[in-house]
């Protein structure tokens, strides 16, 4: 696996991922997004100092995308995403793009705090990310509408001195 910036060349990829219902569902966002608007979005987007996007590869092909946003340098602290495409599910690739990801939060960009949301129904990710050290941090009631219906979530999160370096040493 490999992590790489977000370039406009993967932009294509990423359209594929933005208008899959089912997928989006799982990141709370209306899929459907014109490829037009996605090229408009990654301009725009391009300096934003309050985003890190990164396409995750496996043996050089696109497997998905993990994301840091709202990134908060007063406070220090930011939303991890995380998307593998279906061809590349079960290979483990979004744990390790977590790892990576993670480290490089509090590493390079001196985050104090990593959290995320994630449906309550999503048994897989809330394993993978308690694996990780991540902490239910609060319960969102109907906090999200996808697919028809509101979702409730949890809002998980680790610190800096949480996270387990021994994980990250393994990947």
């Amino acid at each position: 696996m490999h992590i790489r910036p977000l370039e406009k060349k993967d932009l294509k990829d990423v359209h594929k991922i933005n208008n899959e219902l089912k997928i989006m569902a799982y990141w709370f966002e209306e899929p459907y997004q014109s490829l037009s608007e996605l090229e408009s979005l990654y301009e725009r987007h391009l300096r934003d100092e309050s985003e890190r996007r990164f396409v995750v590869e496996e043996k050089g092909v696109f497997a998905g995308i993990v994301e840091l946003v709202e990134l908060d340098y007063i406070h220090r602290n930011c939303e991890i995403q995380v998307i593998i495409t279906d061809k590349f599910k079960g290979m483990g690739l979004a744990e390790k793009s977590m790892i990576e990801i993670v480290s490089y939060a509090f590493d390079i960009l001196n985050m104090h705090k990593v959290y995320l949301y994630v449906d309550t129904d999503n048994k897989k990710a809330i394993h993978i990310y308690e694996k990780l050290g991540f902490k239910e941090e609060g319960y969102l009631r109907e906090h999200f509408y996808t697919m028809g219906e509101y979702k409730d979530s949890f809002m998980m999160g680790v610190l800096k001195r949480e996270w387990n370096r021994e994980i990250s040493e393994d990947f």
